[in-house]
C-alpha cells in the first residue's frame, strides 16, 4: 500500500495549515511570501515522507480549507488573505480553491470563471484540482457561514467585482 502525507486541517486547535506557515516566519497568512512558505512546507512534507516509509502516493501535501482552518478564517478577516492569493496557492498545494463563501448575488459567470481559472491551474501544472466555492444567499462579505462539524465556519469573501 501506499501512505498519503497530506496535511488537512480541522477546525480543532492546533490543526491549522496556516498557523503552520506563521511559525514558519509569516506575520501573517497571505502576506508575501505566503504561497513560497507553502511550497517549503509541501516540499518538506513530501521529503519527510519518503524518509519514513518506501511508498508515498496520494497528493501528499497541504489542504487549505478557509473553513475548516482556524488560521485561514482570521486571515481572511482580518483582510489579509483574499481569492486572488488564495488561488496563487492553489498552483501548489493539495487542492484548488477550497471551502470558500461568497455572496449569495455572485454571478453564475463569475463563479464559472473561478473555476475556468482553478482547472487552467491544474492543466498547465498537470495537478489535480478541485473548487468548493459556496454562494452564501442573504449574506454579504465579512459575514459567517456556519456549516458544522468538520467543514466548520467561512467568513464571505470579496469575489472581483467586474464582469468575467
Amino acid at each position: 500500500g501506499i501512505v498519503d502525507l497530506s496535511l488537512a486541517p480541522t477546525p480543532a486547535v492546533g490543526d491549522s495549515v496556516a498557523h503552520i506557515l506563521e511559525e514558519m516566519g509569516l506575520e501573517v497568512v497571505g502576506t508575501h511570501g505566503t504561497t513560497a512558505a507553502l511550497a517549503l512546507l509541501n516540499d518538506a512534507v513530501k521529503k519527510g515522507g519518503v524518509m519514513a516509509c518506501s511508498h508515498v502516493g496520494g497528493l501528499s501535501g497541504a489542504f487549505i480549507p478557509v473553513s475548516e482552518d482556524a488560521g485561514m478564517i482570521d486571515a481572511v478577516l482580518n483582510g489579509s488573505l483574499n481569492l486572488e492569493k488564495l488561488e496563487a496557492m492553489t498552483a501548489i498545494c493539495s487542492v484548488g480553491l477550497d471551502m470558500i463563501a461568497v455572496p449569495g448575488d455572485t454571478p453564475a459567470e463569475t463563479i464559472a470563471a473561478m473555476i475556468a481559472d482553478e482547472s487552467a491551474i491544474g492543466m498547465i501544472n498537470n495537478k489535480t484540482t478541485a473548487v468548493r466555492v459556496i454562494p452564501a444567499p442573504g449574506c454579504k462579505v465579512g459575514d459567517l457561514v456556519e456549516f458544522g462539524g468538520l467543514l466548520g465556519t467561512a467568513p464571505v469573501m470579496p469575489v472581483n467585482k467586474y464582469s468575467s
